[in-house]
């Protein structure tokens, strides 16, 4: 071996050395909550995986209340939850890297790593609610149903997948003009796969309450929404488990994502209020799902949560509250997370409440169905949770806060738009 071999070999090992140093510094003499908060979330991540297993070992029909009348229980609601958030998020850090918007850049990289964590929770919490997920996944490789929308949406969120690992990635390593590439397809999968998450119920004829082109379309907007909640509120986190002062480029980042999150949630609610319009035009088993929602059993969730807790007061904190006072848009955005959890739950349980024969006036099916979640379900909702807290508390550290250094190439492109002067920055 020559001597200028030697040389190079000793330089990238003192490199590597250098490079675990810095990460392992980053590990050391932080706070005791950051300590505990992290073994918590890390706690609640195992024990729901846990679960899981367990269920997966005692059988699904003995662990879950899930029923053949009501086969999609709070599990469907948690998966499609993370994974219009995931999408969300890549949209709203898409119009940084990929679109130019300069204002957006400062939260490109966290908005990005969120994604892929959100949809790696989602994905969990969907292995186990599929009975057999290892023969799922072979089969839908070697015996593909392009007639089939679960096909279909197993397909796109995995190349959404890989295109946004891809360009966390690019975007790592400052391979800037190949990351906006890789998040333009990231966007265009993410669309594809909202949609069709959206089509997968909007196309089953006899669940009256999900038929028709409304949700397909309504997954968009609700997922931009969404998004815009979910960066708001981890980045106003991310400063405190940092505990370092936002600049004025993510102030400003902030001030637009609010904009942004307050048309969204108007264009969200203008949906709504034609969903509920036009729900009472429907068959007698729709108007009775739509009764179920508005003054039955779930008019709690509807009126409190979706709609108070999780629209009117974040959009009034929005706009009072906007590029002043990042508490109380902190608490919006927690409002509008909540908020859209019970959306998901109350979307998946309520299309299933009304039987089937129920306008046939079989005996057996003359009243809605009931669904309440087993403690199994509840922990693996929990342990999805805890995934993407735990993920988000690492991030933070081992991605240096997802910080956009001043010397990246992106941060002097030409093509940057500064929203607050309408020109383009040279």
């Amino acid at each position: 071996m020559s001597q200028n071999t030697q040389k190079n070999h000793s330089a990238e090992e003192v490199e590597s050395f250098s490079k675990w140093g810095i990460l392992i510094k980053r590990f050391t003499g932080l706070s005791k909550s950051f300590y505990l908060m992290l073994a918590f979330f890390l706690l609640i991540a195992v024990v729901g995986i846990g679960a899981g297993f367990h269920a997966m070992y005692i059988g699904y029909s003995h662990a879950y209340n899930i029923t053949r009348e009501i086969p999609w229980g709070i599990l469907i609601s948690t998966y499609v939850f993370f994974v219009v958030i995931s999408t969300g998020l890549f949209i709203v850090s898409s119009l940084g890297y990929v679109f130019g918007l300069k204002d957006f850049m400062s939260i490109a990289k966290r908005a990005v790593f969120l994604s892929i964590v959100t949809v790696l929770a989602g994905f969990t919490v969907i292995f186990f609610e599929v009975e057999n997920p290892f023969r799922m996944a072979i089969y839908s490789l070697i015996s593909p149903n392009l007639t089939s929308n679960l096909w279909w949406m197993g397909t796109l969120y995995g190349a959404y997948l890989f295109f946004i690992i891809t360009a966390f990635i690019l975007l790592l390593t400052q391979k800037h003009k190949l990351a906006k590439y890789a998040g333009f397809f990231g966007v265009i999968a993410a669309v594809v796969a909202n949609t069709n998450l959206g089509a997968e119920f909007g196309m089953l004829h006899a669940r009256e309450f999900w038929y028709g082109a409304y949700l397909p379309i309504y997954f968009i907007p609700s997922a931009i929404m969404s998004g815009c909640a979910t960066i708001l509120f981890f980045t106003y986190l991310a400063h405190k488990v940092n505990n370092e002062p936002m600049d004025n480029a993510g102030t400003k980042a902030l001030g637009v994502t609010t904009k942004l999150g307050i048309l969204s949630i108007c264009i969200v609610m203008f949906f709504t209020a034609w969903k509920i319009i036009t729900g009472f035009v429907g068959t007698e088993g729709k108007i009775e799902a739509f009764k179920a929602m508005l003054i039955g059993k779930y008019a709690l969730n509807f009126w409190l949560f979706e709609i108070s807790i999780g629209m009117a007061i974040p959009l009034i904190l929005y706009i009072l509250f906007r590029g002043k006072n990042m508490e109380m848009i902190f608490v919006g955005s927690a409002f509008i997370i909540l908020g859209i959890f019970f959306m998901r739950y109350d979307l998946v349980v309520l299309g299933q409440i009304v039987p089937v024969y129920y306008e046939l006036g079989v005996s057996e099916y003359e009243t809605l169905l009931t669904y309440f979640p087993s403690a199994h379900e509840i922990l693996i909702v929990l342990g999805g949770i805890g995934i993407v807290a735990t993920a988000f508390l690492l991030g933070e550290k081992v991605f240096n806060a997802h910080k956009v250094e001043v010397h990246e190439n992106i941060a002097n492109s030409s093509d940057l738009i500064d929203l607050t002067k309408t020109e383009t920055i040279k």
